[in-house]
């Protein structure tokens, strides 16, 4: 039995089309998912432009933002029944004996790959995924905003984990794509004053993420971050696709501070560092996420206190994927949502 899928064939731009794939086999610690919802990545959309960084195993089913309904159990797996309602995590593989799996910090695992470029995603009708990175989702909340379950995760990860906000803080988030939005969302709940900063080109999603609570700026977020004694804002969360914005994060940010640093920038960097060492600012990188950070925002989803129904744009049959990336690459909506035909 065959299913269309969004593949990415080649590292070449444009190396995206629509293909016909068997449906997957499931191993003994495996489940079969049947895919209600995909969300559309800022990476999905690197590898369709062929400007990403990372290493990719061609040919690959894009799409890592997704849940579904369970329809087939691999021989050893319990806990777990068809038709349970579920969103998946984005370890696909990992070594379970590797010093950060034990941990429980598996995302950091150098070994690991995941859906969308290391390993089939969920841009088609099923998905092979391992039962031990499945979290419930409850009937109240619509699977349209439960695949938006792993970027939320990305910015919990970001804000909650790696800075240290406290309530009354003011913080930048450079970048107002789907992360930097969630971010800032995910600030104003810790209870920060929160300005997000873009370019002209971006006002619709600022205009959304006024919707959060946030203050919008357009260029230089430097008289925000000066404002209240002029020593420069107390964090910045970089959530931007260039390496340029650090340089710009180090000059807002005040004496002591932190900046976190989310987004992803292949450009190599061509200033010094020196304020970081003389303000005694402190860096943190922040990449994907574990265990109990889905749960923790899965109960933020579904009960309402996060709510990501504001950022999606559209939700398009996998047939019109192309219509569907290409809306998010120009800006017209901040995030796309597919869903099998």
């Amino acid at each position: 039995m065959k299913s269309p899928a969004v593949v990415n064939f080649a590292p070449e731009s444009g190396s995206v089309e629509l293909r016909e794939i068997e449906r997957p086999t499931v191993g003994p610690d495996e489940i079969l998912l049947e895919v209600a919802n995909v969300g559309v990545c800022g990476s999905d959309l690197h590898q369709w432009t062929g400007d990403h960084s990372w290493p990719v195993n061609y040919p690959v089913v894009l799409g890592h933002e997704f849940g579904g309904n369970i329809i087939e159990l691999g021989a050893d797996v319990t806990g777990w029944q068809e038709g349970d309602r579920v969103v998946s995590e984005t370890a696909a593989i990992i070594d379970q004996n590797n010093p950060m799996s034990r941990r429980g910090l598996y995302n950091l695992d150098p070994t690991r790959k995941g859906f969308g470029y290391g390993v089939n995603g969920a841009m088609t009708r099923h998905v092979r995924v391992p039962s031990r990175i499945l979290h419930r989702v409850p009937d109240a909340l619509p699977f349209e905003q439960a695949c938006l379950t792993e970027p939320c995760c990305v910015a919990y990860n970001a804000v909650v984990n790696n800075a240290r906000i406290q309530p009354g803080d003011r913080v930048v988030v450079l970048g107002p794509g789907t992360i930097g939005i969630l971010c800032a969302a995910m600030a104003r709940l810790c209870g920060a004053q929160v300005a997000i900063v873009g370019l002209k080109q971006d006002t619709h999603r600022l205009e959304i993420a006024k919707g959060y609570g946030c203050e919008v700026i357009i260029g230089d977020a430097t008289p925000w971050a000066m404002e209240r004694d002029g020593l420069g804002c107390d964090g910045v969360i970089d959530a931007a696709g260039a390496s340029a914005t650090l340089e710009i994060a180090l000059e807002i940010v005040r004496p002591a501070g932190w900046i976190s640093k989310v987004g992803w920038g292949r450009q190599p960097l061509g200033f010094n560092l020196d304020q970081l060492v003389q303000k005694n600012v402190t860096l943190q990188g922040s990449f994907s996420h574990n265990w109990p950070i889905w749960e923790r925002v899965l109960a933020l989803l579904t009960s309402g206190q996060l709510d990501v129904r504001p950022i999606i744009g559209g939700v398009w049959a996998f047939s019109d994927w192309h219509e569907a990336f290409d809306k998010m690459h120009r800006g017209e909506v901040v995030k796309s949502v597919l869903r099998p035909d």
